[in-house]
C-alpha cells in the first residue's frame, strides 16, 4: 500500500469512528441495503417542509430511479447537524458522488475538506454556501435568488407607478440561508432609489406555513397600514392568507401579496385573485443533478454555476394558459 492510500484508509477509518457505528444507527435502512454496482450519488435533503421541497425530493428520486443511479438518501430534518451527519456518513461509505441542499450557508468547510480527501467530488444545489475555497466542491445548480427579488420588486414598480407612500411587510425565509439572502438582497437593490417604498417589517418564516399565519396575525396589530406583503415563498404566502381571512381585509385587492415558488395553491390564489405576483422557483432539478453527478463520476468537470428556468407569473397575464404545476 503507498502512502497515499493508506492516508486515505487512515482518512475513512476515522470518518468511521466520528460517526459513529454507521451501519447500526442510519436507520431506514438507506445505506446498508445498496449494492456496489453502478453509479452511486449520496444526496442529502433539508427536510420535507412544503409541497415545493417535497418535488423538489421526488424529482431527484425519479431522476436516479430512470438513470439506474443507486441513491442513498438521507433527510436531515431542518438541522444542520443532521446534515454534516450524513455527509460523513456518505464519504465513509464511499459513494461516487455527494450533492445536498445545504440549509445555511455557512459552516460547511470541514466536511467538505473530509469529502475532498477523500477524493469525493460535491455537488451544491438550491442553496449556495459560503467557503474561503471553492474547489471543495465542483459546482452548483439551483435557482437564482437574487434574480427572484428583483423580479418581485419590478412587479411592485409597476403596479404601484405614481403612487407617493408603499409600506412593504417582508416574510423571510430561513435565516441565515443563501435562498432568504439573496431574495432580499435582490428585492432591495431592485427598489434602490425608489424612496417611496419603504420596508416597515421584516421577520422570518422559515418558509413554513405555520409561522406565516402567527407571523401575521402579529404583524397585523403592529402595523395599521400595511400595503405588500413580500413572502419569500408560498408555503408562508398560504399562512398568511388564512391570517387576512380572520380579518376584513381582502388580500390582493386592500394587500397586494407578492410570492415565490409557484406551487399549485399559489397559482390557483393567484387565479382567484388573492395573490398579485408568483415569482417561480423550479424544483423539478432532478434529472439535471443525475446528469451532472454522473460528469462528476467520469472525472468531468461541469459549469461552477448553473441557474434553472423560471417564469414570473402576474395578475396581469393570461392565466388561462399556466399548466398545472405537479406540487
Amino acid at each position: 500500500m503507498n502512502g497515499h492510500a493508506l492516508r486515505k484508509c487512515l482518512h475513512i477509518l476515522s470518518l468511521l469512528l466520528m460517526t459513529g457505528l454507521l451501519f447500526s444507527c442510519r436507520g431506514k435502512g438507506t445505506l446498508e441495503d445498496s449494492s456496489r454496482e453502478g453509479l452511486i450519488l449520496g444526496f442529502s435533503q433539508i427536510g420535507a417542509e412544503s409541497a415545493w421541497r417535497k418535488c423538489n425530493t421526488s424529482s431527484v428520486k425519479e431522476a436516479a430511479e430512470e438513470a439506474g443511479v443507486q441513491l442513498l438518501f438521507e433527510n436531515a430534518e431542518q438541522k444542520q447537524e443532521n446534515q454534516i451527519k450524513a455527509l460523513r456518513s456518505f464519504i465513509v461509505y464511499q459513494v461516487d458522488v455527494i450533492a445536498f441542499v445545504p440549509i445555511v450557508a455557512d459552516g460547511w468547510d470541514n466536511v467538505l475538506k473530509e469529502a475532498k480527501d477523500a477524493g469525493i467530488p460535491v455537488l451544491i444545489t438550491d442553496r449556495k454556501i459560503n467557503t474561503a475555497d471553492p474547489s471543495l466542491y465542483a459546482g452548483f445548480i439551483g435557482t437564482d435568488s437574487k434574480q427572484e427579488g428583483r423580479e418581485g420588486a419590478r412587479f411592485l414598480l409597476k403596479k404601484f407607478a405614481g403612487t407617493e407612500k408603499v409600506r412593504i411587510v417582508e416574510i423571510q425565509g430561513t435565516e441565515g440561508s443563501s435562498v432568504a439572502i439573496g431574495r432580499s438582497e435582490g428585492f432591495r437593490e431592485e427598489l434602490e432609489g425608489h424612496d417611496e417604498f419603504e420596508i416597515i417589517h421584516s421577520v422570518s418564516g422559515d418558509f413554513l406555513r405555520s409561522r406565516g399565519y402567527e407571523l401575521m396575525r402579529d404583524i397585523l396589530k403592529r402595523h395599521d397600514h400595511i400595503d405588500v406583503i413580500y413572502s419569500h415563498n408560498d408555503g408562508m404566502t398560504l399562512g398568511v392568507l388564512d391570517a387576512l381571512r380572520e380579518t376584513n381585509l381582502i388580500p390582493g385587492k386592500d394587500i397586494v401579496i407578492v410570492t415565490i415558488d409557484a406551487e399549485q395553491a399559489a397559482i390557483d390564489a393567484l387565479i382567484r385573485g388573492e395573490v398579485n405576483c408568483v415569482i417561480e422557483c423550479n424544483p423539478k432539478m432532478g434529472p439535471a443533478i443525475i446528469d451532472l453527478a454522473e460528469k462528476l463520476s467520469r472525472g468531468e468537470s461541469i459549469p461552477p454555476l448553473q441557474h434553472v428556468r423560471e417564469t414570473v407569473f402576474t395578475e396581469y397575464d393570461d392565466l388561462s394558459s399556466i399548466e398545472p404545476r405537479g406540487y
